[in-house]
């Protein structure tokens, strides 16, 4: 599966002073096919001391290996991103206490994550200081972004052991990632296998999965089912939620590589003050479908790439469960092509793509003549974006452009980004660049209204220009890196509050106002760091820190912007011992910017109080036990039974035992 996000264009390019680099002048990509004689040669050479009296001539067994990318990688796949950070790798957090990929992505210093709930119920995804409106999500370089609400952007039907890894996107000029984007990918554990994990714990907690994967020649299928459900840590928090998701990626020698995935997620879940803090009795249940089908050609010089995708999402909201209040009904539609082309002076590339956007609704669009079913609201909307890109590779450094439009409902907007690299040695690497990133607003920043809150028809897409300068190292068993970035944010969208309105102190006194009348600058550093060895007790050290600030005007009472997470640390530690035991803790400490109005009285919105957030500080841990396919855990996340909130003083799990096992058959 590694080749399913890779361009399939094996050859050798450049390496200069070297027996082989005649190559290098034929300006042609070079196929490695069948090795006999010299693969028999390598294996000889690791055959130890005796290795020298054998005939290294003879050819002792033929071995036929796939072809292999030597150099190249799709240039477009994710409009033209360019910079890749890291937010979680399986193999780095196999052992560690992470069993959603909230939890995994809590310990990434670019992310905030704010939950309502326990493993996983509601969360909302920022990164790098902006709102989780601004933040676009991708499965499998797809975007799945939702355009009614950020709050469903992440509801992927993907379970943790299905996830190889997810890095942040910087750099994706055009509609949608104002702040950046983060991209899950999927990949199968082995080629083939078949793989069975339960759990259970305190608080009526369940967990069972299911996924395997099969692979035959050019063929691969990942398929994975489960099912996760708790009674909740207080009083209507209880959730369920089921996954279901397959992928298959073939390759023809002649058509190309295709790359199917689908997916269902079903859930629902107690939102005990999750949406109006003073309320403990609302509920939620969303299902969402998703597909997408992607294609990728090389012919000669040429690269060719599209893909279109589906998402379907239902959601009903209840202000007193088992009382429906609000449906809405979304359908995002997408679809992009590109094409690159590779010569002496480097790579360009030239693509687009398309996206239609439709909901219906009981209260979120125009007010249909006619109520379509349930429904009596919708609206729609096109938008689109071209693009034209160039890199170029040296030996130790690269450089990218790129230039294009966006076309939206709001009219017509330039973009742009410039990014560059340098190699000064094999260990070390440094970069910089700059993009610019619109969002439009979702259907709930246009529509929504209710007693609290009042909307806005006139809202227009928010605009950013992003700085970042990067460094990183790696080289045997230590690994570092280290961010810098500023964000020139304006037409801010947010909903605001006014104490006073002389110009209409009726319908807006003591309501919140969705509006976009300021300007947001954001800096950020971030700063990461690992030690990692194959044998001993200490197996791994993982270290990281990051900080945001902003300077917002400080008489305008935001709902989001200004609740930022300020200070961000995690520490991460795996011993392991007896062999087949291991033991892993991470300790994390959060600072949140902002207060928030908290209600003393569950159900009373008439006693109100002012609370700053309080920072905290968590301690997980999981002790593990593995012998060939079966291994056993037990996971304890808030050691210290911390009192915390991430939002509006909803309180999060005390200390949660939970414990399971993972049976592994296949190759």
């Amino acid at each position: 599966m590694e080749h399913i996000l890779q361009k399939r264009i094996p050859c050798f390019k450049r390496w200069s002073r070297k027996g082989w680099s005649v190559f290098a002048s034929l300006h042609r990509y070079v196929k490695i096919g069948v090795l006999a004689a010299g693969m028999s040669i390598l294996l000889l050479a690791t055959r130890g001391a005796s290795a020298h009296n054998a005939d290294t001539t003879a050819v002792l067994r033929t071995l036929r290996i796939r072809e292999v990318g030597i150099t190249g990688t799709q240039t477009a796949p994710v409009r033209n991103a360019r910079s890749h950070t890291p937010l979680f790798d399986r193999k780095a957090f196999a052992a560690e206490p992470v069993q959603t990929l909230e939890a995994a992505l809590r310990l990434a210093p670019s992310v905030d994550i704010r939950e309502r709930g326990g493993k996983g119920a509601q969360a909302d995804i920022s990164v790098r200081g902006g709102s989780f409106d601004q933040t676009m999500v991708l499965l499998n370089g797809i975007d799945f972004t939702d355009a009614r609400t950020g709050h469903q952007s992440h509801a992927l039907p993907v379970d943790l052991d299905c996830i190889s890894s997810v890095e942040l996107l910087d750099g994706l000029p055009g509609v949608g990632a104002f702040a950046g984007a983060v991209n899950v990918r999927t990949a199968p554990l082995r080629p083939t296998y078949l793989r069975f994990e339960g759990a259970g714990g305190q608080y009526g907690y369940a967990y069972a999965n299911l996924s395997g994967a099969v692979t035959e020649g050019r063929l691969s299928v990942l398929g994975a089912a489960s099912f996760r459900r708790s009674d909740g840590y207080r009083h209507n928090t209880d959730f369920s939620n089921c996954n279901a998701y397959v992928r298959a990626v073939c390759e023809a020698p002649r058509a190309g590589l295709f790359d199917f995935q689908a997916g269902y997620q079903d859930r629902d879940f107690g939102s005990n003050g999750f949406y109006a803090a003073y309320n403990p009795d609302q509920w939620e249940h969303t299902a969402t479908a998703l597909a997408s089908l992607r294609w990728l050609r090389s012919a000669g010089r040429f690269s060719f790439g599209a893909s279109a995708s589906y998402r379907k999402n239902f959601d009903r909201y209840d202000w007193t469960r088992g009382t429906a209040m609000n449906r809405h009904n979304t359908d995002n539609v997408g679809a992009r092509v590109w094409c690159d082309y590779g010569w002496v002076a480097g790579t360009t590339s030239l693509g687009g793509d398309y996206a239609y956007n439709h909901i219906f609704s009981t209260n979120l669009g125009e007010k249909l003549d006619t109520p379509h079913g349930r429904y009596t609201h919708a609206d729609a909307r096109h938008t689109g974006n071209l693009w034209l890109r160039h890199e170029k590779h040296w030996r130790r450094f690269d450089a990218a452009a790129s230039a294009g439009a966006s076309f939206t409902p709001y009219g017509r907007a330039a973009l742009w980004s410039l990014s560059g690299g340098w190699r000064p040695s094999g260990a070390w690497r440094v970069e910089a660049g700059a993009a610019q990133s619109m969002r439009l607003p979702t259907f709930t920043d246009l529509y929504y209204t209710s007693p609290a809150q009042v909307n806005n028809l006139g809202l227009r897409p928010e605009r950013a220009v992003t700085v970042r300068l990067g460094a990183g190292y790696s080289r045997g068993c230590w690994s570092a890196s280290a961010d810098a970035y500023y964000r020139a944010g304006r037409d801010i969208i947010d909903w605001v509050w006014y104490d006073d309105v002389p110009e209409n102190p009726e319908a807006w006194r003591g309501k919140w106002h969705s509006e976009q009348t300021s300007r947001l600058n954001t800096f950020g550093i971030e700063f990461s760091g690992s030690y990692t060895v194959q044998e001993g007790f200490l197996r791994r050290v993982r270290v990281s820190y990051g900080y945001v600030t902003t300077d917002r005007n400080a008489d305008i009472v935001a709902r989001s912007a200004m609740d930022f997470m300020r200070h961000k640390a995690a520490l991460g530690v795996e011993f392991r011992f007896l062999r087949r035991m291991s033991f892993a803790l991470t300790g994390s400490l959060f600072d949140r910017n902002g207060d928030y109005t908290a209600y003393p009285v569950a159900g009373d919105s008439s006693r109100t109080e002012t609370r700053g957030y309080e920072p905290y500080f968590l301690l997980d841990g999981r002790l593990q036990w593995e012998k060939g396919f079966c291994r056993l855990y037990v996971d304890a996340t808030n050691l210290t039974d911390t009192r915390y909130c991430d939002l509006g003083g909803i309180p999060l799990p005390g200390f949660w035992c939970t414990a399971g096992v993972v049976l592994t058959f296949g190759r």
